[in-house]
Protein backbone atom coordinates (compact mmCIF):
# COMPACT_ATOMS: atom_id res chain seq x y z
CA UNK A 1 0.00 0.00 0.00
CA UNK A 2 1.26 3.66 -0.81
CA UNK A 3 0.19 7.21 0.43
CA UNK A 4 -0.86 9.64 -1.88
CA UNK A 5 -2.46 13.12 -1.55
CA UNK A 6 -5.57 14.24 -3.86
CA UNK A 7 -4.53 17.04 -6.13
CA UNK A 8 -7.28 17.43 -8.25
CA UNK A 9 -9.60 15.94 -10.79
CA UNK A 10 -9.49 14.29 -14.10
CA UNK A 11 -12.14 14.65 -16.22
CA UNK A 12 -12.49 11.98 -19.47
CA UNK A 13 -14.58 11.92 -22.39
CA UNK A 14 -14.72 8.20 -23.28
CA UNK A 15 -13.70 5.76 -20.93
CA UNK A 16 -14.00 2.07 -19.76
CA UNK A 17 -17.69 1.11 -20.14
CA UNK A 18 -17.48 -0.49 -16.42
CA UNK A 19 -15.74 2.62 -15.17
CA UNK A 20 -18.56 4.35 -15.80
CA UNK A 21 -19.64 6.86 -12.99
CA UNK A 22 -16.56 6.67 -10.66
CA UNK A 23 -14.41 9.04 -10.06
CA UNK A 24 -11.06 9.87 -11.97
CA UNK A 25 -8.55 12.15 -9.45
CA UNK A 26 -4.77 13.38 -9.70
CA UNK A 27 -2.71 12.04 -6.99
CA UNK A 28 0.56 12.60 -5.92
CA UNK A 29 2.39 9.54 -4.19
CA UNK A 30 4.09 10.18 -0.68
CA UNK A 31 6.71 8.45 1.20
CA UNK A 32 6.04 7.53 4.98
CA UNK A 33 7.34 10.37 5.90
CA UNK A 34 4.52 12.41 3.27
CA UNK A 35 7.15 13.80 0.93
CA UNK A 36 6.60 14.09 -2.66
CA UNK A 37 8.27 9.84 -4.42
CA UNK A 38 7.17 10.30 -7.97
CA UNK A 39 4.96 12.24 -10.36
CA UNK A 40 1.27 12.72 -10.31
CA UNK A 41 -0.82 9.67 -11.47
CA UNK A 42 -4.37 9.50 -11.73
CA UNK A 43 -6.59 6.95 -9.51
CA UNK A 44 -10.15 5.42 -9.34
CA UNK A 45 -11.66 6.75 -6.22
CA UNK A 46 -13.44 4.16 -4.55
CA UNK A 47 -13.66 6.08 -1.01
CA UNK A 48 -15.22 9.41 -2.19
CA UNK A 49 -12.21 11.23 -1.76
CA UNK A 50 -11.59 15.43 -2.04
CA UNK A 51 -8.78 17.46 -2.93
CA UNK A 52 -6.35 17.86 -0.18
CA UNK A 53 -7.05 14.52 1.24
CA UNK A 54 -4.13 11.89 2.41
CA UNK A 55 -5.09 8.49 0.74
CA UNK A 56 -4.00 4.88 1.12
CA UNK A 57 -3.61 3.49 -2.63
CA UNK A 58 -3.05 0.23 -4.19
CA UNK A 59 -1.60 -0.69 -7.36
CA UNK A 60 -2.16 -2.98 -9.81
CA UNK A 61 -4.88 -6.22 -9.47
CA UNK A 62 -5.33 -4.83 -6.08
CA UNK A 63 -6.53 -1.69 -7.77
CA UNK A 64 -8.46 -3.79 -10.46
CA UNK A 65 -10.27 -5.88 -7.40
CA UNK A 66 -11.03 -2.45 -5.65
CA UNK A 67 -14.03 -1.97 -7.98
CA UNK A 68 -16.97 -2.41 -6.13
CA UNK A 69 -19.13 -3.74 -8.96
CA UNK A 70 -16.82 -4.98 -11.43
CA UNK A 71 -13.60 -7.18 -11.37
CA UNK A 72 -11.97 -6.85 -14.35
CA UNK A 73 -11.74 -3.36 -14.85
CA UNK A 74 -8.16 -1.95 -16.47
CA UNK A 75 -7.37 0.04 -13.70
CA UNK A 76 -3.20 0.38 -12.36
CA UNK A 77 -3.85 2.60 -9.09
CA UNK A 78 -7.09 3.26 -6.83
CA UNK A 79 -7.56 4.78 -3.57
CA UNK A 80 -9.18 2.93 -0.91
CA UNK A 81 -8.47 4.44 2.21
CA UNK A 82 -8.81 8.33 3.51
CA UNK A 83 -6.16 7.92 6.40
CA UNK A 84 -7.74 10.02 9.55
CA UNK A 85 -4.48 9.81 11.86
CA UNK A 86 -0.50 9.15 10.90
CA UNK A 87 1.75 8.26 13.45
CA UNK A 88 5.60 7.30 12.27
CA UNK A 89 8.24 5.82 14.36
CA UNK A 90 11.51 6.18 14.07
CA UNK A 91 13.14 3.40 12.35
CA UNK A 92 13.96 0.17 14.05
CA UNK A 93 11.59 1.37 16.53
CA UNK A 94 9.05 -1.97 17.36
CA UNK A 95 6.79 -2.05 19.65
CA UNK A 96 6.27 -5.82 21.54
CA UNK A 97 3.81 -5.13 24.02
CA UNK A 98 1.30 -8.02 24.28
CA UNK A 99 -2.44 -7.27 25.17
CA UNK A 100 -3.16 -9.63 27.83
CA UNK A 101 -5.42 -12.63 27.01
CA UNK A 102 -5.41 -16.49 26.42
CA UNK A 103 -5.70 -19.47 23.80
CA UNK A 104 -8.08 -21.80 24.33
CA UNK A 105 -6.74 -25.36 22.98
CA UNK A 106 -9.14 -28.59 22.34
Amino acid sequence: MLFGRVRGTAVCTIKYPDLKGMKLLIVEPLNKHLEPTGPLQVAVDVVQAGPGDLCVMVRSREAALAMQEHKFVPVDLALIGIVDELTVRPDGEFDYTLKEGYTRYT
